[in-house]
Parts: C-alpha cells; sequence; structure tokens
C-alpha cells in the first residue's frame, strides 16, 4: 500500500475487523529495516487469504508510532479487530516470521471465541453458547472458551457450568475463575436441594443469600451472606465467607458493589 494514501482508521483498525493486518513501522534510514521489507512482502503473499500488509514510514507518522509504543524498528504489529494482538522487533529471518505468524495469526477457532465474546458483550447467550459449544466439540482442551461457557451458563444451568469447570485445576490458567464457577454453581444447586443444608438459625437467610445469588440481586445475596457470616461463620464450611469472596471475584475488584461490601465483610469477620 502506498503510505501517501495511508488512512490508518480504515485501512488497518476497519480493516482488522475482517483480516488481520501486518503493521510495518520502518524508515528509509533504518539498514534493518530495509532488509526486513522485502522479506515481509514475500511471507504475506504466501499468507495473502490469511492477512493484509500495511508499512507505516515512522518519519511521515511519527505520531502513530508514538500511539503504539514503537521504540526501536523495524517494529512489525499484528492487528486484529481493530487492536494490536502480537508483535516483534528487528529484522527476522523469514522462517521464523513465518512460524510467528502460524502462532500469532487467529484459527477458526479464536475468531468462534471473539465472535461468541462479541455475542456475551451483547447480551445473547443463545448464540455465543452455541459457538462455545462447537468450539469445545472440536478442542475440549480449549480453556479459554471452557471458562467462557461456564461464566455465561452460571446462572440459568449451574449443573453445566459445573461440568465445564471440573478439570480446571486451581494452579492451571483461568484457575481462580474455575474456582469462582465451582463456589457459585454450588450454592445455586443448592437451591434446588435446601434439604441437603444443616438446621441452623442461620439457615434462613442463608437460603435468601442463595435466591437472591440465582436473581442476580448481588446486593441482597450479599447482605445476607454477611449475616451468616456474623452469626455462624462456621455454617456449611464457612459457606458465607467463600461466597461472598467469589462475589467479589465475579464482579471485579473495581464494581462499586465490590468495593461497597468489601468493608461489610471485614467488619463481619473482625467484629
Amino acid at each position: 500500500m502506498a503510505e501517501q494514501s495511508l488512512n490508518f482508521e480504515r485501512d488497518v483498525l476497519d480493516r482488522s475487523h475482517q483480516i488481520p493486518v501486518l503493521v510495518d513501522f520502518w524508515a528509509p534510514w533504518c539498514a534493518p529495516c530495509r532488509a526486513l521489507g522485502p522479506v515481509l512482502e514475500s511471507v504475506c503473499q504466501r499468507f495473502s487469504d490469511r492477512l493484509a500488509l500495511v508499512k507505516i514510514n515512522t518519519e511521515e507518522h511519527p505520531q502513530l508510532a508514538a500511539r503504539y509504543g514503537v521504540r526501536g524498528i523495524p517494529n512489525v504489529k499484528l492487528f486484529v479487530g481493530g487492536e494490536p494482538v502480537e508483535e516483534f522487533t528487528g529484522a527476522l529471518p523469514e522462517e521464523q516470521i513465518i512460524q510467528w505468524l502460524e502462532k500469532a495469526l487467529p484459527t477458526p477457532e479464536s475468531k468462534k471465541i471473539t465472535e461468541a465474546e462479541r455475542l456475551l458483550a451483547g447480551g445473547n447467550l443463545e448464540e455465543a453458547e452455541a459457538l462455545l459449544e462447537q468450539v469445545l466439540e472440536s478442542n475440549p482442551d480449549a480453556s479459554k472458551a471452557r471458562l467462557l461457557l461456564a461464566r455465561s451458563c452460571l446462572f440459568h444451568n449451574p449443573e453445566r457450568a459445573s461440568d465445564l469447570v471440573e478439570p480446571v485445576r486451581p494452579s492451571s490458567e483461568g484457575g481462580e475463575t474455575a474456582e469462582v464457577v465451582r463456589v457459585l454453581a454450588r450454592l445455586l444447586k443448592l437451591r434446588q436441594d435446601p434439604e441437603a443444608l444443616p438446621a441452623s438459625p442461620v439457615k434462613e437467610a442463608y437460603l435468601r443469600a442463595i435466591d437472591a445469588l440465582a436473581s442476580q440481586d448481588f446486593e441482597a445475596a450479599l447482605e445476607n451472606f454477611l449475616r451468616v457470616v456474623q452469626k455462624d461463620r462456621g455454617y456449611d464450611d464457612d459457606g458465607a465467607r467463600k461466597a461472598v469472596i467469589a462475589l467479589f471475584d465475579w464482579l471485579g475488584s473495581s464494581h462499586p458493589v465490590t468495593r461497597k461490601y468489601r468493608a461489610k465483610l471485614a467488619a463481619a469477620l473482625y467484629s
């Protein structure tokens, strides 16, 4: 692409939603850049059905180099979905660039996961879950798809969510997320079998908390779980405290409900 006609928003960001775009940040005075250029063009011809190449002269477009943190050239970044996802710096040999691209380029599986994330963000759970099920059917070890699906179906199908995270070990990638799903799924399943819980003066509050959790009324759930923590922390094997911690992780540390109730948990534990 001729750089004088470059429209970065159109040619890189927008286009990368349709096909990955490899961006070569270079300069005419840079000998390694001049050496890398023909190699990149050769590689990109080989991958022509899977990516596009855009060359950006950092002398002519210093604002783009600064925007994307280019500190040394040649710098090559792979843009997917409007964002840089992988990069390398320096004049790598052709075979090494090919190996890098084979790992960096989206696969059909990763495209489905990306589309599922988009659908989930828009609240379209049914279509997103169907895509994630397809990914897991072809690759049961796709941990990202497994965890996304578990989070998506937790409240309407806790049994499935529980099954999905069962093979995820605490020390593995996504282990913390899997543990949160385990804790919350167990509580949601208890809602269907309240007799499994021992008799106690706090049982009613505990069940109210679980009902609120099922309705995703997180403040009401936390209020009732904290009542249980205050009155009988050991109930259901410290289940109320574990539920509160799991909800904080589920919502995220910056969520206003988490910020509001973190101090209340400390008060309940140490008062």
